[in-house]
Order: C-alpha cells, then structure tokens, then sequence
C-alpha cells in the first residue's frame, strides 16, 4: 500500500477555477469537513493520480439517482456540489483508492469541458455572506440547543462533536456542521448545499434538526415503554416458574391443568355430536397451551362452557294424555276452540309418531285475545319447558344467530341462550311479536329466522357463536301477530296461521266470572265475602266502559272497581261490597260507551259500515251532503287512494242509475257532493266501505233515512257487483257490541259465518247480496 498527504493551507483564490469532477453516490460532502472516500472506477482512479500530481484539489457533485455506475454524464449529477482537498490517498492491492478529503468552499458548475477520460468542469466558487444580528444569534443557540439534544438520544453520536459545535462563531460554517451530522437523507443535505443565503440556510437545518429531534424523542419513548413491557413479563415469567416448582415440591397440581381435566370430563360425560366434540377438543388443546391471565383464554373457556352446558340430547317427556291436555287448555283459556283443537291434534300426532317435526304455529288476531298466554298453557299441556322471546324492535341479525367469537364479548343469540336457559332441547318457544321485527344496516332478523322456522332446515340450524349445528326440530315454536300483512312472505309461508278473532259479550261474562275478577281479587288482597259483582253488573262493565276485541281493558276496570273497594275497607266504611248495575257508576263514573247507530243515522246520506283494524272491528261512520256547484266531489276524513276510488265509484254507479233510482238527470249538473268519514285524524283505507258509500249516496239523493241498526260492508264495481272482503268475523263481532241488529254481506262471505259462534248469529239478522240494487232495497226505508 502506498500512502501520500496533504500538508497544505490553501486559500480561497488559490482553488483552480477547472476542477476534474468526481460524483458521489451515497454521501455528500460539506465545506470544513472532512470526509473518506474509497474510488474505484478506473477513471476516477485516473483523475485521483492527476490531482494529486498537481493541486489536489477536486470537485465533488452528488449523484441525482442515488445508484454506483461506471460512467456518469453531467445530467446524471447536481450542479451545486462543494470543492474538496485531497488530505490523504491510499492505494490498496486490489486496485483501489483510499481518501479522505476535506471540504474547502461550495461551487456551482458553469460548464462541462472535453478531452479527459473523467469529468471536468468550469466552476464558480461561493462565498458565504456573513451576516450577524440578534435573528442569527438565536437561531444558531435554538439549533446548538436542539444539537445537544440530538446527540443524548444517540448513542453513536460523540458528546465531543456538541463541544465543537458551541466553538463555531461562523453562522454558516455551523449549519454544514450539523446538516453533515444529522441522519437526514441525501436529498436534505443536497438543498443545504445548495442555499446560498446563511439566514434561510440556518432556517432550513432548524426545521431538520427539530423534525429528526421529534423521531428520535417518540422512539425513545417507544423503547422505554417496550422495555418497561419487557421487564414486567420477564419478572411475571420467573415469579410463575418459582410458583410452579414450589407447587411441585408440595405435590399440588396447577389451577390451569385442573380447568383442562375438569373440561374434558364434561366433554367426555356430554356425549358431544362428532361436529360439536371435535370443535370442543380443539378449543380445549387451544385453552391448555394458554395462561390464565391471557386474553385468549377467557374467550375460548367461555366457549367450552357454552358447548358443555347446552342440552344436546336432554329432553323432557311430553304429556301425551289427550283428556289431560285437554283439561288443562279448558282451565286455562275460555274459547279458542280452534286454536285448543290444533293442540290437541299435535298431540295425537306424537302419540302415534314420536319422531314427527313440530308444526311453526303462529297466533293472529287483536291484542288482548290471549296469544301469549295461550302459548304458555300449551307448554303447561305438554309438560315441556317453556321460554319466551319478544322480537318487537329487534334490528339486529345477531341477535338470532350470535356473533361470532372475534369480536369482543361475543354471545350466542336469543335462540341458543333460550335452549341452555331452558335446559331441554324440546321446549316450547314463544317468538312473541314477530310482525314487529325491524331490519336495518345491522342485518335483517326475519331473513335469520327464515332457518329457525324451517322443519326441513333447523335440524342442524348453526349460531355464528357455536360455529356447529344444533338440531332445533324437536322445539314447538309458536308465534304471534297481530296483523299478517308486515311479516315477510317467504317468513308467513313456514308457518301454520291459527287467528283469535276476539270475544262475544257472553265469552267476556263468562271469562270475566272464571279469571279476571278473581285475580283481580286476589291481586287487591280481597276475599271472596268482601268484595262480589252480579252478571248485570259485569255487563255494564263490558258493554258501557269497554269496547275492544281482546280483555285487557275490560281487566282494567275491574281493577279499578277493585281498587276503590279495598280502599272503603281499608278505611273501614264497609266489610263487604256488592258491585250491581246502579252502583257500577261509583267506581269508573259515568258510563264512557253508548250505542251511535241510531242517533248518526237517523237522517238522509249517513250509513254506517264496518271496518278491520288490528285491534279488532270497529263501527265506521259516513256521511254525504250535497250543496249547490258544478259536478264536484269531495272526500275528506284522511281517506287513502282505494277508499277515494271507491267513493268515485259508488258515485258513478249512482249517476249512471239516476233515473231507476228516481234522482233528477240534471241534478248532478247544479250540485257538489262532499263524502266525509268523521274520526277525521286516524287514516282509513281499503274497498270494504264501497257498499257504504254507495248507500250513503243513495240516502241522501233519495232523501230516504236507512234503517235503524244496520251496519254493512262489502267492495263495489262499476258493473253493480258486490264484491266479498276481509275480516267478516271481526266486524260482525264488532257490531254484536254495538248493538247492531241487521248486516249487509256479500254472498260471496256467507261461508264466513262458521267462525262466528251460534249465539251471535241468533241474535242478527244478515242479509246476503251480489248487487247493489239489493243492497239498497234492504238499507234505504220505504
């Protein structure tokens, strides 16, 4: 190795204005500074020999792509780059070249010149301007300050180096200084080179100083932070490996291994179906490779919990005596005879066939009818567990089917959390309100029930919490509603519909007699010689305080008869109360419900009709007037587009029948007709009151009152049919409780009247039409 140095001081205007070039690759260089090098190429090898035999001083220009290549062309480097004197060169056996060099002033090129094997260029040194005042001084102490900073939080950066930077009077020679130290890129370092002014180059290695500050700041506090973690497992580690060879010398087993073992004997005492059991073995040998403390392991021990605690082959045994089932559906619930007979033929069923699928019953009809309750007697008859889920408002997917166990505090749904509570893979399930169900952006629960109500699917029905089928066919799912019309076709079709229609005033004495009163008794804490109604009395409940299909209110107000009994003994006014027909008025006050047929009717142009609503049928008044104008027709009442057709309708038949019906043919040229339906605020809609209308009109142009205590319904057409409709045994039980005598239905509902029960028919008349010229000779009086 042959080794030369450089003992020169060399001024400003002794650096040659042509400089051989060589390009720098991953470094730059800085004037003041001192940098080694290591030349490889055989020019620049070339160009070292010749500077060294001449001036030793070289120009240094960094390479645009930071990438080693033989040859570079002056489009490949920066303009700006700093002059360099050789300080010392070293040549090595393998043909390479050693330097250090050392940094003498900035230049800029101006012009590239030819003729030698390496680069060389005409160049322009700069100068710094030095300037001073109180700006400058205090950004070279902030950047002295953040410097020191700098080298406390690295370790390869000697504490020396901050010593030599406080010694540095020069603005600019102090921003190479540290610019040249810090760990900032290439790309960084080149736009210092390449600033001029001292003040913005000051500026420019603040903001990299502070920036680099910051990086090394959070990554110190990372470390600190991994090492505090570190520590700590470090220490949990030997404290449980003391722990655990202590309990070894006292012969104790781990709590850990003792959770495994209890586990798999609850595994292995199960009886697991092959998909449950495998997917239970795995989780275990999962939960016996984990610590306690671990996240993981609360979530797989709640999982083998959830698996070893449900009822996969536990049943209870039905009661398959027909004449005690039947027994109790009577104790129970007065009525219902179809939806009792549906139970019982159920029964038969399993009795023949103890492997047939449970029927999906679902109970329709207003509220207050006894659906639910009616649902817990069938458990009761059966002698199966029951378990009831109310889906009113249920939005959620997951509430059906579960979550999955990657989310945090992940469960089974309402379904699986219902077996395990139930503790029998038989009971009977009530989905209560399941015309109800909402869907939104979390899933759609009716689509997840689809499954569940399924006998050919829900053998192996799957909660995304298991993770494995669970046979739901041995379950007796029974639904309710109240309307049809909002649950899901493909939903309605898996089920088997039994309605409620809702109670005769007769039904309601006798249930009032055998239930109500005395819970409502028992309920106040009264005896039976302290409080008694007679049938007159219970009747004046019924027909003058309450008006609905179901019993709830009715419920109610013997409560509140009830109530105010218990206060006058209480009180110690009387020790017995007889509730009659003329003191009913003392408790609940005066009577809330009268008959309006006759009074509404008793004039021209208003009828009165039936109408279906969920709660029931319902009385439903219309009424039409005419005034002077020119062939207008307004409706109002907030009626819907099919009630307004059918209005338009009506009118159009009348018109067409003007003169059979004795209405002068220019009568409709002078006049309007209004049609208004009072109870104006509660939107009405629907065909059914196009006989109405019809007869309303009629009344009125005939100027004939219709005949008291009639009430009709049925659709109409243009060509004079009545069409049928819906809800025949809910309106007619809705006019039994109005009084009404005499309906108006359409032929085509005559086979209707099986639901309704032989009393009420006995006591109204019904007439059955299929035209409309026989629907107004019944209506309108002669």
């Amino acid at each position: 190795m042959t080794e030369q140095q450089a003992s020169l001081e060399i001024s400003a205007e002794q650096i040659p204005e042509f400089l051989p070039i060589l390009p720098l690759f991953d470094t730059a260089l800085f004037p003041k500074m001192v940098l080694p090098l290591v030349v490889m190429q055989a020019e620049s090898i070339q160009l070292v020999d010749e500077a060294m035999s001449q001036s030793r001083i070289i120009g240094l220009l960094v390479a645009k792509n930071q990438i080693q290549k033989d040859n570079y062309s002056h489009d490949d480097l920066y303009a700006v780059g700093a002059s360099a004197l050789i300080l010392r060169m070293a040549k090595t056996e393998d043909n390479k070249a050693q330097l250090l060099v050392q940094g003498l002033g900035r230049l800029k090129v101006k012009e590239y010149l030819q003729g030698k094997p390496y680069l060389q260029a005409r160049v322009e040194h700069i100068k710094d301007v030095e300037k001073k005042g109180k700006e400058i001084e205090a950004l070279m102490s902030n950047m002295i300050s953040q410097f020191g900073r700098i080298a406390e939080l690295s370790p390869g950066l000697p504490q020396e180096i901050v010593a030599m930077a406080k010694s540095i009077q020069e603005p600019g020679v102090l921003a190479d200084l540290i610019a040249s130290t810090v760990n900032t890129s290439i790309e960084e370092k080149q736009a210092v080179l390449e600033i001029f002014d001292v003040k913005k180059r000051l500026k420019e290695v603040t903001r990299i100083v502070n920036y680099q500050l910051e990086i090394l700041e959070l990554g110190n506090k990372i470390q600190t932070q991994v090492k505090g973690d570190m520590d700590k497992r470090q220490k949990e580690y030997y404290l449980r490996e003391q722990l655990k060879a202590i309990k070894e010398e006292l012969g104790e087993k781990d709590e850990p291994s003792v959770e495994v073992d209890d586990y798999r004997a609850k595994i292995e005492e199960k009886d697991l179906p092959e998909e449950a059991r495998k997917e239970a073995e795995r989780e275990l040998n999962r939960l016996s490779r984990m610590h306690p403390s671990s996240a993981e392991y609360t979530v797989a021990s709640t999982y083998l919990d959830w698996l070893t605690a449900l009822p996969w082959h536990e049943s209870t045994k039905d009661n398959l005596d027909i004449k005690t089932a039947r027994k109790i559906l009577d104790q129970d619930h007065y009525g219902l005879e179809k939806a009792k007979k549906r139970i019982l033929e159920y029964l038969a069923v399993r009795k023949l066939k103890p492997e047939s699928k449970g029927p999906i019953l679902c109970f329709a009809g207003p509220p207050g009818t006894g659906k639910t309750s009616l649902g817990l007697s069938v458990a009761r008859a059966l002698g199966r567990k029951f378990f009831r889920i109310s889906l009113g408002g249920v939005r959620d997917e997951a509430e059906i089917r579960g979550h999955r166990r990657t989310y945090v505090g992940a469960l089974p749904g309402r379904i699986i959390q219902g077996i395990r509570r139930s503790e029998s893979n038989n009971p009977v399930f009530m989905l209560d309100e399941i015309d109800k169900v909402g869907s939104d952006f979390r899933g759609d629960p009716s689509s997840a029930l689809l499954e569940v109500l399924d006998p050919e699917q829900n053998f192996s029905f799957s909660d995304h919490y298991l993770d494995v089928p669970f046979d739901l066919s041995k379950v007796m799912f029974i639904t309710t509603a109240n309307i049809l019309d909002t649950i899901p076709s493909a939903l309605l079709d898996r089920m088997e519909v039994l309605r409620l229609h809702g109670y005769t005033l007769e039904e309601k004495l006798k249930i009032a007699k055998r239930y109500l009163i005395p819970r409502q008794k028992d309920a106040h804490g009264l005896k039976s010689n302290q409080i008694s109604f007679t049938k007159g009395a219970v009747k004046r409940i019924i027909t003058g305080y309450t008006r609905e299909a179901g019993l709830r209110n009715l419920e109610r107000e013997i409560a509140t008869v009830c109530r105010g009994v218990a206060a006058n003994i209480a009180e110690g006014k009387s020790k017995s109360i007889s509730i009659k027909v003329n003191n009913v008025f003392e408790y609940l006050g005066p009577v809330r419900m009268t008959s309006e047929a006759k009074a509404r009717t008793s004039t021209p142009g208003v009828a009165t009709g039936l109408a279906w609503t969920q709660a029931g049928g319902e009385l439903l008044f219309i009424e039409a007037t005419f005034m002077k104008g020119n062939k207008g027709l307004t409706l109002t009442g907030q009626l819907g587009d099919v009630m307004k057709e059918s209005a338009t309708a009506a009118l159009s038949f009348i018109r067409a029948n003007a003169s059979s019906l004795g209405i002068s043919e220019d009568f409709f040229q002078n006049h309007d007709i209004h049609i208004h339906v009072p109870a104006g605020a509660i939107p009405k809609d629907g065909p059914s009151a196009g006989v109405t209308m019809l007869t309303a009109l009629a009344s009125l142009l005939t100027k004939k009152t219709i005949n008291k205590d009639l009430a009709m319904t049925g659709e109409i057409t243009l060509r004079g049919q009545v069409l049928p409709v819906g809800g025949i045994k809910e309106k007619v039980l809705a006019a039994h409780r109005a009084g009404i005598k005499t309906i108006i239905l359409p032929k085509w509902n005559e086979k209707d009247l099986e639901d309704i029960s032989q009393d009420v028919q006995n006591k109204i008349h019904f007439y059955f039409v299929d035209k409309m010229q026989d629907v107004l000779k019944t209506a309108l009086t002669k």
